[in-house]
């Protein structure tokens, strides 16, 4: 038997995250969606043989990473070459 205190998470310090990492995620997000469903695609293909409907989805999927990928690439380097 385990005795949880009545307020586990009291002393602990503020974790939230700060202005600057939320715009950071945002920035990232269509990288990290892209990625998702690069995974999506990904474990069903783990376990059986790969049909060729499931090959084009994953296709697709890895083409909409490195669009992604680009895209943010492209991004920082407009920003540094602007800055």
């Amino acid at each position: 038997m385990f005795i949880l205190p009545d307020r586990p998470l009291e002393g602990l310090p503020d974790i939230e995250p700060t202005d600057a990492e939320l715009d950071s995620i945002e920035v990232e997000l269509p990288v990290i969606l892209a990625e998702v469903e690069v995974l999506d695609a990904s474990i069903p293909l783990f376990d059986r043989l790969v049909t060729p409907l499931e090959a084009r989805r994953l296709r697709r999927a890895y083409r909409r990473l490195l669009k992604a990928r680009k895209a943010l690439i492209n991004q920082f380097s407009v920003m540094e070459v602007g800055a």
